[in-house]
């Protein structure tokens, strides 16, 4: 083996984007804070934007999609196209490391829930990845 292949080998990084715990646990062998990697980090992001409402982050008005608010209307075929459009905003604005595949959208107005079935890819991967979220009403 080379030299040259022996440094291109170790000089390839697998690891493309990582992020924290959001309970910011702790390895118990090094101490260090648990993170998530790859598809998974990028998972969390979009949870947390979607879950987020608007003005909720403090100097970041514009962050954050209001699907929660969704939940608290009369319940029609037109809160699921709302709900499609906001989740393609969030993709548009806010997460630049994923390209929207698809968007399902479930009402259960009995239940007054929201599930959400997210396809997406991550830019430069080819496999598609899927987020399921499910939006509850708490009285």
């Amino acid at each position: 083996m080379s030299k040259l292949q022996t440094l291109t080998d170790h000089s390839i990084k697998k690891v493309v984007y990582s992020d924290l715990f959001t309970d910011f646990s702790r390895n118990s062998v090094t101490g260090q804070l648990n993170r998530k990697t790859n598809a998974d980090a990028v998972k969390q992001s979009i949870r947390n934007l979607l879950l987020t409402n608007r003005y909720e982050r403090p100097f970041q008005p514009q962050i954050g999609s209001g699907l929660t608010g969704l939940l608290f209307e009369n319940y029609s075929p037109g809160v699921e196209l709302r709900a499609k459009k906001m989740i393609e905003e969030v993709f548009d604005n806010h997460e630049p490391r994923a390209e929207l595949l698809k968007v399902s959208v479930r009402g259960r107005p009995d239940h007054n829930t929201l599930s959400f079935e997210i396809q997406f890819r991550i830019i430069n991967t080819t496999d598609p990845e899927t987020l399921e979220i499910i939006l509850e009403r708490t009285r």
